[in-house]
């Protein structure tokens, strides 16, 4: 299963960064594949330890929060691996296949 995730620190201020810092070190320690971006971390493997992950991340949030907001969005299917790297590479094939046109849209307004 993949799991795109955020978890966001309230009550500390405008700046979230600490916190999250803290969630993205626990996910990354966890050895499962993962990718963190400016909007949401990305973690794949079996339910039990992507759940386990997240909930180690939202404790690291509230080590230095007193509130924390979570989003979670999943795709679950059974018996696929590297999915993370696989959708990616299948969007990438289907761009390469029609060479240059998005760029020919955006050209020829």
């Amino acid at each position: 299963m993949i799991i795109a995730f955020s978890v966001t620190p309230m009550g500390t201020g405008e700046s979230v960064g600490e916190g999250v810092a803290e969630a993205v070190r626990v996910i990354r320690a966890s050895g499962l594949p993962n990718e963190t971006n400016a909007l949401f971390t990305t973690i794949e493997g079996e339910w039990e330890e992507v759940m386990a992950v997240i909930k180690q991340a939202i404790d690291a949030v509230m080590a230095v929060a007193p509130r924390c907001s979570i989003v979670l969005k999943g795709d679950i299917r059974p018996g696929v691996t590297d999915a993370m790297t696989g959708k990616v590479a299948s969007v990438e094939r289907h761009l390469a296949a029609k060479p240059g046109s998005s760029e020919a849209q955006s050209n020829g307004r």
